[in-house]
């Protein structure tokens, strides 16, 4: 499988505005911005017990009845599952049936918890298809601090 790469496109107060780099490969939709917010710069600093607002914009190249969302925190190339309150992309700001050729805004959050560790990893957030093919991917780099 083959990842979006991103680089910072502007610093919007405490908002970093992300736009993707080139890439290979497909997938069922394409990235026109992610927004994570707070987060002033790279690596993200996410303090434990706060809840970080993502709202990515994209494009969808297929025709889907609904959407999940898979969240991972990547550590030495392996991913570990990092819950999300509500991984129902049609309950997250995309309108259901997902129709070709139509741009959506898809708006979650990601709380840090209290007891996950202070470490440096990078976050990876896939939203899949009824047909688990990939709508969008992208990473970001964060630590998670006290």
């Amino acid at each position: 499988m083959t990842l979006l790469r991103w680089k910072p496109l502007a610093l919007a107060g405490r908002e970093l505005v992300l736009q993707p780099l080139p890439r290979s490969g497909s997938v069922d939709g394409s990235i026109q911005e992610v927004n994570v917010s707070p987060c002033p710069t790279q690596p993200c600093q996410l303090v434990k017990g706060t809840s970080y607002s993502i709202n990515v914009t994209f494009a969808s190249k297929i025709e889907s009845q609904g959407s999940k969302a898979k969240v991972y925190g990547e550590m030495l190339h392996v991913d570990i599952p990092f819950p999300i309150p509500e991984p129902d992309g049609c309950k997250s700001g995309i309108q259901c049936p997902i129709q070709k050729g139509h741009s959506y805004s898809y708006l979650n959050k990601l709380p840090v918890k209290s007891e996950y560790p202070s470490i440096k990893l990078i976050v990876k957030w896939e939203l899949v298809d009824d047909q688990d093919q990939m709508l969008f991917c992208w990473k970001i780099p964060v630590q998670i601090t006290s």
